[in-house]
């Protein structure tokens, strides 16, 4: 397990006093602890420079977080869409089974059934790890099994299959698409960009001089805290199925619940 998902695990109120109020503390007490080895006259004397200096850092450095602030944000309602598809997919080929044989419809619906009560139970686990359930793949194969078992009979039986076979195949490809997506959006040399620009940008404030030290402190507080906000907002849902703040799977729990979830599934096979 990564670094970022090690974060995500925490309780979401110990990784905001951790990040925002750790970063924000430091903010606060930077100004003082410079002042302390550094006279105001050196500091004060290069304001005009140093301000300058640092309107191009901040934009830098702004631009950078809210491009992660919008791709992550981007990816989980990606994930949210991609779990509505995949219970799409199952719902449709539920109600397309209707028109199989009684032994054959059976059949379908039961590993359907099977294979939502895996993805729910162990996928969303496995995910939350950033990883992925072997006994969903297998169930997955079994329901191609059933469906490519099926010998079609009469005009409708062709066609009817051949849209079962592409339900599952749209099913199979968000499953996918989800499993790719727990991984995380963020890489970690992208990481160490944003945390190393946001020591760099709270930091230069440090070296401001005013009067009022009270003031600076203040100032570089609220700008700590603002970014450390941006900054929580990306770890927390960098990993989309994971954490305080994830994707749940109820949209495939509403399709359980409409198969009747309550009935015995099979045993793997």
């Amino acid at each position: 397990m990564d670094l970022m998902l090690h974060l995500v695990a925490l309780p979401l109120w110990l990784l905001g006093v951790l990040l925002v109020g750790g970063m924000t503390l430091a903010a606060l007490l930077g100004p003082p602890l410079v002042r302390r080895h550094v006279s105001l006259e050196r500091l004060s004397a290069h304001n005009e420079v140093a301000g300058f200096k640092f309107a191009t850092l901040g934009v830098v450095y702004a631009v950078q977080l809210a491009f992660a602030v919008i791709i992550v944000w981007e990816k989980y309602h990606e994930a949210e869409n991609t779990v509505a598809q995949e219970a799409g997919a199952i719902a449709s080929m539920y109600r397309l089974s209707g028109g199989l044989e009684p032994k054959a419809q059976e059949e379908l619906r039961a590993e359907l059934a099977r294979y939502l009560h895996a993805a729910v139970a162990d996928d969303w686990p496995a995910m939350a790890r950033g990883g992925s359930s072997r006994d969903v793949t297998r169930i997955l194969t079994d329901v191609y099994g059933t469906a490519l078992a099926y010998e079609p009979n009469g005009s409708r039986g062709a066609p009817l299959l051949s849209e079962i076979l592409g339900q599952l195949d749209k099913l199979t490809q968000a499953r996918r698409q989800r499993l790719g997506l727990a991984s995380g959006t963020v890489p970690g040399v992208v990481w160490l960009v944003l945390f190393t620009g946001a020591a760099l940008t709270i930091g230069f404030t440090f070296f401001f001089g005013t009067e009022n030290l009270r003031a600076q402190a203040l100032m570089s507080a609220m700008l700590g805290l603002v970014i450390s906000m941006s900054l929580f907002v990306v770890v927390l849902i960098d990993h989309p199925f994971a954490g305080s703040v994830r994707v749940t799977p109820e949209a495939l729990e509403a399709v359980l619940e409409a198969f009747g979830g309550s009935a015995s599934v099979p045993a793997a096979r």
